[in-house]
């Protein structure tokens, strides 16, 4: 089967790596990749916004089955573009993707359906934003509308901070914002696959979304993450499938815009319960990482399970008992403007006592490879237990030769800590 890969960052290398596993890939395209995708596919030099370049694509090279990674290209619609080949395609279409491209959308799909989320309210304005903000209390979540790389949330802990954001996010024309209520309690993530009908539990995680140790300074994209999260528990689990998750596919389904895809449920687990933070239409990054570490089946022949609707026939997943973590290591900059062009060497000689090195941000130039983004690798280990896999994250980000990164050197600790005390 030759497959298309929609996508260039650590998430699709981890994607790349398992599906040229598969018994039934005979080919394996990637657009527009990265280096380390090129060791798994062939790259393909492709904008995934020209929908009518990738459908040529298809047909010149008799795909029969395309995988979209990233979040953009399912909002853009691509997936619906290349299922009017009759193509089966790994992605919510357009209307489905709104579950992640809006907020708005989401919040007020889980008012119509009871489901456990923070209060919230709609604001179109810089003024309508600040009357509003006197209806909740501080601290104070403010979250931009539409797709932000994981960068559109502020917890303002302070008036003077809501208002900034507020101010930031009202200078762009025509914006939109939700403004939340702060849930107290442990966020963690849940990963479905769903093909519309049937559900499937896909692992959980925990991700590291603020650039410093100790989870201070700035969201990011994800500083690090480790799969499973003990603190999802079984009984947590079944209520966050039963109370959020099937809801969420019944209601899409019952409005002509049924989901097919992966579900990453976004979770904060509070006194009350599981309670939905957000959406995201895709697998996570660098969440991605760490499950595709764990996963040990054929990944083909499960995303094509739900591509063409036949989940419900498919086996449950089958994942190792043992830990992955996975630390990204980011140009100096990020989450602002990334130091680009930094040389990094030693992979090679990273990928030893199970470890693996997923490129995200990278290129080569001069035959050297370099940072080309901000989060430019995932360092990735699966060890029995949490502090080993640390330990061996950390034991291969030594051995990596990148002068102008830098990494959390914390990812995990939350567990860490749990288990020690």
């Amino acid at each position: 089967m030759n497959i298309l890969l929609i996508g260039s960052g650590g998430r699709e290398h981890a994607l790349a790596w398992r599906l040229a596993q598969s018994p039934g890939t005979t080919k394996l395209f990637a657009a527009p990749g990265n280096p380390g995708i090129a060791e798994h596919a062939e790259l393909v030099d492709l904008d995934p916004a020209d929908h009518r370049a990738v459908i040529d694509f298809c047909h010149r090279h008799s795909i029969h089955f395309v995988v979209i990674g990233p979040e953009a290209p399912l909002v853009d619609g691509l997936a619906d573009n290349i299922r009017t080949m009759g193509l089966p395609v790994f992605g919510p279409n357009k209307a489905a993707a709104q579950l992640e491209g809006s907020k708005i959308f989401t919040k007020d799909l889980c008012r119509r359906s009871n489901i456990p989320t923070a209060a919230y309210a709609r604001v179109t304005s810089r003024d309508g934003a600040l009357a509003t903000l006197q209806d909740f209390g501080i601290p104070v979540v403010i979250k931009a509308d539409g797709l932000a790389a994981g960068k559109g949330v502020t917890v303002a802990m302070t008036r003077a901070e809501a208002e900034e954001a507020i101010a930031d996010l009202f200078s762009v024309p025509k914006a939109e914002a939700v403004i939340e209520e702060f849930l107290e309690g442990e966020e963690v993530s849940l990963f479905v696959l769903t093909d519309g009908t049937a559900m499937m539990p896909f692992g959980t995680a925990q991700d590291h979304k603020r650039v410093g140790d100790g989870d201070v300074g700035p969201n990011t994209g994800g500083m690090g993450a480790y799969s499973p999260a003990p603190v999802l528990t079984p009984d947590l689990e079944r209520r966050a499938m039963e109370e959020i998750v099937a809801p969420t596919v019944a209601a899409m389904a019952a409005a002509g815009m049924p989901f097919s895809g992966v579900l990453y449920a976004g979770l904060m687990l509070t006194a009350d319960g599981p309670k939905l933070i957000e959406y995201n239409a895709r697998f996570g990054d660098p969440e991605c990482q760490v499950l595709m570490m764990r996963y040990r089946g054929d990944l083909l022949e499960l995303l094509l399970a739900v591509a063409r609707g036949t989940l419900g026939d498919h086996p449950a997943p089958d994942f190792t008992d043992e830990v992955a973590l996975t630390v990204v290591m980011a140009a100096n900059g990020y989450p602002g403007t990334p130091d680009k062009g930094g040389t990094i060497d030693g992979i090679v000689a990273a990928e030893v006592d199970g470890a693996r090195i997923f490129q995200a941000g990278t290129a080569r130039v001069g035959g050297r490879l370099v940072a080309a983004g901000g989060r430019v690798l995932a360092v990735t280990a699966l060890a029995t237990d949490i502090e080993t896999a640390q330990a061996q994250a950390y034991a291969a980000v030594e051995r990596i030769d990148f002068p102008s990164g830098f990494n959390r050197s914390d990812i995990g600790w939350r567990e860490i800590e749990r288990q020690a005390g």
